[in-house]
């Protein structure tokens, strides 16, 4: 069980290293791949643990969501594969994910493009200055993080069909916000499965408080690789370029 199923992401949305730590002690061999991103980031040492876990040759996911002016981000991306890391997240702006895309060249390091944040409603997007809802703009923005030489989106378990009309078929989908059978629902009114979200397209999950939280994070992680393995095979679409 050294080689636990990669596609499933354990978000390890902690406030210090200490409790990041404790987590993997418990999940020991359960899961391969994890998430960093701000709180741990930012706030308890996650570059740190991240380094730690590539060493001990686990894939390293951070999800920093950069953007800024591209010699900005070219910086930030080439630190980051340096790390040996094997994700990282950009906003889907062509600049930005050209820019990370000139940086992340030559590493192991896949680039994904934030499309659009999954608390996002259209009110949100037209407040935010923007004139179209968020179908189409997570479509326009799937397209040009193909367009751009991306490795993968992040988009909402429910956007993934659309998601995968546009994307090459070499790319990630990686989706959020996954609840497994029979979890609480917490504040999420819509929840999708990790079988359901796989069916929908989505080729990598990101679980967090559901294992985290679990009395036994490496049972849990356990169940939702079974329900992951017993999923049907996605709904495949036409993956015609669409010029738009």
């Amino acid at each position: 069980m050294a080689h636990a199923d990669p596609r499933l992401i354990v978000a390890l949305d902690f406030s210090t290293r200490a409790e990041a730590e404790m987590l993997l002690d418990k999940l020991g061999d359960a899961a391969s791949s994890f998430k960093i991103g701000y709180q741990l980031f930012y706030g308890g040492e996650g570059l740190e643990v991240g380094k730690q876990l590539i060493a001990a040759g686990k894939q390293v996911f951070f999800d920093l969501k950069l953007l800024d002016i591209d010699n900005t981000v070219e910086k930030g991306v080439a630190a980051i594969a340096e790390t040996g890391a094997h994700m990282l997240t950009v906003h889907a702006y062509p600049r930005a994910m050209r820019a990370a895309v000139r940086a992340a060249e030559g590493s192991h390091l896949r680039l994904l493009g934030v499309t659009v944040l999954t608390s996002m409603d259209d009110e949100d997007l037209e407040e935010a200055g923007y004139d179209r809802d968020i179908e189409s703009l997570v479509a326009l923005r799937a397209h040009q993080a193909a367009e751009s030489g991306m490795g993968g989106v992040v988009c909402s378990a429910y956007e993934a069909a659309l998601v995968s009309q546009f994307v090459r078929e070499d790319m990630a989908i990686v989706t959020p916000g996954i609840r497994p059978r029979g979890a609480d629902n917490g504040d999420q009114k819509r929840i999708v499965t990790p079988a359901e979200a796989l069916s929908h397209g989505a080729t990598h999950l990101v679980i967090g408080r559901p294992i985290t939280m679990a009395p036994s994070p490496a049972q849990e992680a356990g169940a939702i690789l079974s329900e992951m393995a017993s999923a049907p095979p996605p709904h495949i679409h036409d993956h015609h370029n669409h010029h738009h």
